[in-house]
C-alpha cells in the first residue's frame, strides 16, 4: 500500500498518457504517428546513465528512454528519482523497455535463482512508471526438440509475466527470424511470428506481445500483411534496423546489421506503413549492432542515428 501511495505522488503517474506526438510534420495530409522514437544509448554505442540519456534525449529529439531499472535500484533515492521522472514530465519524455533480468534458457538452478529477485526489480519498474519489459527466444537447440523447448519457455515465461502482471508490466519476446541460426543447433525452434504467436498463445497471459525487429521480420520472410494481423497492444517495443548487402535472406547473420535505410535491403516503408495501419503506439528504436556507429563519439552518434530514424519515416510520409 505505501508503494501505491509513493506512486501516486510522483510525477510517473501521468508519463503513461502522454499524448503521442507527431513533431516532425505539421501537414493535414500526413498520416498519423503514434509510436514514439526511442532512445537505447547502448545498443547504438552510446555510453550513458539515467540521467545522461534524459539530456541526450532532449537533446536530440528522442521522445522515450529506457528505464535503466538496475541502476535506479543501486543510485537512486526516491527524491533524485522523483527529480528525474518530473523532468521528463516536462519535456514529454516516456519510457522504453527494459531486458529482463532473468536467464530462462538454461537450467533450473539459473532460473529460479534470478526468478526470486523478479518482483523487486518489477517494483522498481513500477515506482518509476515504467510498462514494459523484453527478451529474445533463441531459435535452436542442442538439446531440446520442439515440443520440450516450448513447453519450457511457456511455463518458465509465464511465471515471469504472471509477476509482471501484478505491477502492471507488460512483457515482449522477440522471434529471431536468421535461418543461420535456425540451423546453428540440433532442433530448430521458433523463428517466425506465425511460431511466435503460438508460443504467446502457450505463455497464455493477457500482458505477452511481440518485439517486432524489422530484421528479423524480414529474415523471416514475414510480410506487411502479417503486421496487420496484429493489433497495437500485441507489440511490446519495435526496433528498426537494415541488413547487410552482399548476402541473401537465408545467409544474413545477427549481431551485424545497418541502421534502417543504410542499405535498402529491408523493406523499411512497408515494416513502417504495417506499423501505422495498425495504430501502434509504443516505442520504437534502432538495434543496428553496427561496430562503425559503436565507434563514434556519443553525439556524432546520437545525430547519425535520428538522421537515419527521420529519413526511414520519411518513406511513409512522416
Amino acid at each position: 500500500m505505501k508503494r501505491r501511495i509513493f506512486i501516486q505522488n510522483t510525477a510517473i503517474a501521468s508519463l503513461a498518457s502522454l499524448a503521442p506526438i507527431n513533431s516532425w510534420s505539421t501537414s493535414k495530409n500526413v498520416p498519423e504517428r503514434k509510436f514514439r522514437i526511442a532512445l537505447n544509448p547502448g545498443i547504438i554505442g552510446v555510453k550513458a546513465n539515467f540521467a545522461q540519456t534524459l539530456d541526450y534525449a532532449i537533446q536530440y529529439g528522442y521522445e522515450a528512454i529506457s528505464p535503466f531499472t538496475q541502476e535506479v535500484m543501486k543510485e537512486y533515492s526516491d527524491n533524485q528519482l522523483n527529480e528525474i521522472l518530473s523532468k521528463m514530465k516536462s519535456h514529454h519524455i516516456t519510457y522504453d523497455s527494459t531486458n529482463i533480468p532473468v536467464e530462462f534458457r538454461k537450467d533450473k538452478a539459473n532460473f529460479d535463482s534470478d526468478f526470486k529477485e523478479l518482483s523487486k526489480f518489477c517494483k522498481t519498474m513500477e515506482k518509476q512508471g515504467a510498462t514494459r519489459m523484453n527478451t529474445w527466444i533463441i531459435s535452436s537447440h542442442n538439446e531440446l526438440t520442439y515440443n520440450e523447448n516450448m513447453k519450457q519457455h511457456a511455463y518458465r515465461l509465464g511465471e515471469c509475466a504472471k509477476v509482471m502482471k501484478d505491477h502492471g508490466i507488460r512483457l515482449g519476446i522477440e522471434y529471431l527470424g536468421m535461418r543461420t541460426l535456425l540451423s546453428a543447433y540440433r532442433y530448430p525452434f521458433i523463428a517466425s511470428m506465425k511460431e511466435g504467436k503460438e508460443l504467446i498463445g502457450e505463455i497464455g497471459q493477457s500482458n505477452v506481445g511481440f518485439i517486432l525487429d524489422s530484421f528479423h521480420w524480414y529474415t523471416a520472410n514475414d510480410t506487411i500483411d502479417d503486421i496487420r494481423t496484429l493489433k497495437p497492444e500485441d507489440i511490446i517495443t519495435v526496433d528498426m534496423n537494415d541488413a547487410r548487402v552482399g548476402f541473401t535472406r537465408e545467409t544474413q547473420q545477427d549481431g551485424k546489421r545497418e541502421l534502417p535505410t543504410a542499405t535498402g535491403v529491408i523493406n523499411i516503408k512497408d515494416f513502417l506503413q504495417g506499423l501505422i495501419d495498425i495504430g501502434y503506439d509504443g516505442p520504437a528504436r534502432t538495434e543496428p549492432f553496427n561496430q562503425v556507429l559503436n565507434e563514434m563519439e556519443n553525439e556524432q552518434a546520437l545525430k547519425v542515428n535520428m538522421e537515419a530514424i527521420k529519413k526511414s519515416l520519411s518513406l511513409v510520409g512522416l
